[in-house]
This record gives C-alpha cells, structure tokens and sequence, in this order.
C-alpha cells in the first residue's frame, strides 16, 4: 500500500466541523479505495497565550482515526493579524519531528500540501527533509488572497518550482496561478467530488415545509439560498440589494462571518429585512434540505476556485445566478446550469427572473452535475500521486 502524508491548515475539527470539509471528503475517499494509506496532519495556530476565540482552538487540537484517516493536530505559533510571512516557518517548526517520526516508523511515498499558503512552503521544507515528491493543491482563495502579497508570493513561487506537480480545481485557477509567474506546465486540473447520496433534489414543497418549522422561513413564494462564508468576497450585499427588486422573494444566507451585521443592517434600511433569514453554519445533513428547497442559489463572489456549494446546489437541483469568477465557466454550460450575470444588485435580480421564469425539473438541473463524484476525484487523485511516485 502507498503512503501519503498531506500537510492541511484547511481541515475540519471538533471547533470547526465545517472548516475545510471538502478537503477531508477528498482525502477519506482516497483513503477508501484502500490502495492508498493517508495521513494528515491539520497543524492548529493558537497565540502564544489562548485567550478569547483561541481557547476552543487549543482544546481543538487533538489526534486520532477520522473515517479512515489518521488526523494529527500539532499546535504552531499564530501571531494574529499580523503573522502571515512567519506562518509556513511556524507550521514547520511544528510538523518537522512528526514527519520524521511518521517517515521513520514507516516510510511514506508522497507529501502534498492541501493549499497553497501556508501549507505550501511548509510542506515543500518538510519533503526536502524527507527526500520526497511534492505536490501543492490550489483552491481559490490561497491565489487570488495570498498571491497579491507579495511575501507570500515569493514563498509561493519557490515550492511550485521544488513540486514535481501541482493542482488545481479548475482550468481558471490553473491559468490564475500561471498569472502569477507559477509554473502551468506542472499544473493539473483536479475538479471537486460529490456525494450523490446526500445532495440530490429532496422536493421543494417538502423541503420548504422544513424550512418552515426549523427556522421560519415563510414557505410562499420564491426562495433564494446563498451559501458561502459571510466576507466581503463572497457579495452577499448585492444579493440583499436585488430582493428590493424581487418582490415577494424569501432569502436564506447560510454561513456566517464578520459581514453578518453589516447585512443586517443593509436589509432593514432596504425595507426586506423580513425576507433575509440567516440559517448560520449547516451540517452536511442540513444544507441538501436549504438547497432543495430553494429556487435558485444566488452567490456573486469576486473571486473563486471552483466553490463546492455550486456543485452541491446542481446536484440538489437548484440552479446557480453567479459572477464569472473561476471555473464559474466550466460548470454553468447550458442554461439549466443557470446563469453567469455581473456582480451588481440589477444583474443579480434579472438572473434570478431567468431561473424562476424558466422553471426547470430538478432532475434535468441535477443532471449537470453527474459527472461530480467523490469516486472519481480519488481516482483520479490515485492515478496522479501513483505517477509523482513514478518520475521520482
């Protein structure tokens, strides 16, 4: 059996259960076909005194079997706000003699990064040391956030030319990350997994009814489901904007983040405050139940990879109204995909009059996300470490 150890600041925890799921679905499919052994190590930031919003954090940080994965959580220095050029040292410091020690109990084939900043540099010191191929995972916001910076570029750059292969969730990411002076011809494009079971289309007076009873939200008319952390990247704002031309039209906001009053405050001065309902962090149960039963999933983002609540709400037979951000392209194909509209409040609002007056099945939505499948994606993942451990 090969072995893998992969280096993932982006991984869920007992703190955060939801941080970095879809990295962890990866990693427990690979893990699954049995032909490859997978350990992570998920390297937790605390401050040097836990205080605060830290605290949960440091009890966060513990070890053992997750789905088949072995999990090890050190603890790294985190200097907040201002510790991004020291974190890859950090993290390094911290992994270097739990690598070793893995290595020498039983030595691993691969060492992959999940994402590119900090995981990146830290990862690519840690497989010099072990004499080891590397790979680094790109996903959207570690190009377009850490690749303007450009402390971390220059990091950036230096473990791309050390990998022997890297990847990327989508062809645009893939030339984004070229943009930047990595090099494309080491770039694979590795598109995200899907369980079929989980997210597929529930029926929408069923799901509304639930919605109704969990949380309120008036099961009349149109409904729209936005899905993504609550920052300034993902747009929301625009989203809110639109219902003040949508009447009658039902907002469900899941995620949350430090936008949460702002958007607050955007919708009672708007005049739909009655109409925004914020579901907060969903569990993986949860979130197929806001998907299908909403009419469209609305998410103007600036920037992205190719996001997971896309793929997710295709498959729940929900169509998108998004930017053309990342492999926005590569997904919306036809327009049961839904449509791609400019980041404004009007653009939003007349993409969201397309889909509803369109009115597809959910079955015909859902098909365009077949090809999506936690299977193929660790196949696929299978096929290209087996190949790194081949050109070494």
């Amino acid at each position: 059996m090969k072995r893998l150890l992969s280096i993932a600041t982006l991984y869920p925890n007992a703190h955060n259960p939801r941080f970095g799921t879809f990295v962890a679905r990866q990693l427990e499919a690979l893990a699954a076909r049995g032909d490859w052994e997978v350990t992570v190590v998920n390297p937790i930031g605390v401050p040097p005194i836990a205080m605060g919003r830290y605290a949960p954090l440091l009890a966060a940080a513990t070890s053992g079997e997750e789905h088949g994965v072995m999990v090890h959580r050190p603890r790294f220095t985190l200097i907040p706000a201002v510790g991004g050029p020291f974190n890859p040292r950090m993290i390094r410091r911290a992994v270097f003699p739990l690598a070793r020690r893995l290595h020498a109990a039983q030595p691993f084939d691969v060492i992959d990064a999940q994402f590119f900043y900090p995981d990146g540099p830290a990862a690519a010191a840690i497989a010099a040391d072990l004499g080891l191929p590397l790979s680094i995972k790109a996903r959207g916001a570690d190009i377009s956030h850490w690749g303007a910076k450009p402390y971390a570029l220059r990091k950036m750059r230096s473990a791309a030319r050390q990998a022997a292969r890297l990847l990327a969730v989508s062809e645009a990411l893939a030339g984004d990350m070229a943009a930047l002076g990595l090099p494309r011809d080491k770039i694979i494009v590795h598109y995200t997994g899907l369980d079929h079971a989980l997210f597929r289309p529930l029926g929408r007076d069923l799901t509304r009814q639930r919605l109704l009873d969990q949380f309120g939200v008036p099961a009349g008319g149109p409904l729209l489901a936005s899905v993504g952390a609550l920052i300034p990247r993902k747009g929301q704002r625009f989203v809110v904007e639109a219902l003040a031309a949508l009447p009658d039209t039902q907002l469900a906001l899941v995620g949350q983040g430090p936008d949460k009053a702002l958007l607050e405050a955007l919708a009672a001065e708007l005049g739909v405050g009655h109409r925004v309902h914020f579901l907060g962090v969903l569990d993986h149960a949860s979130l197929p139940v806001v998907l299908s039963a909403a009419d469209a999933m609305v998410l103007p983002s600036a920037s992205e990879g190719l996001a997971n609540a896309w793929v997710e709400a295709l498959a729940c037979g929900t169509p998108l109204v998004i930017t053309d951000a990342g492999g926005a392209r590569e997904l919306v194909k036809s327009p049961a995909s839904g449509r791609i509209v400019e980041r404004n409040a009007a653009a939003l609002a007349a993409g969201v009059r397309e889909v509803l007056a369109a009115s597809l099945p959910p079955e015909h939505v859902a098909a365009t996300a077949a090809q999506f499948s936690w299977e193929n994606n660790a196949e696929a993942l299978a096929e290209y470490y087996a190949g790194l451990i081949s050109k070494a």
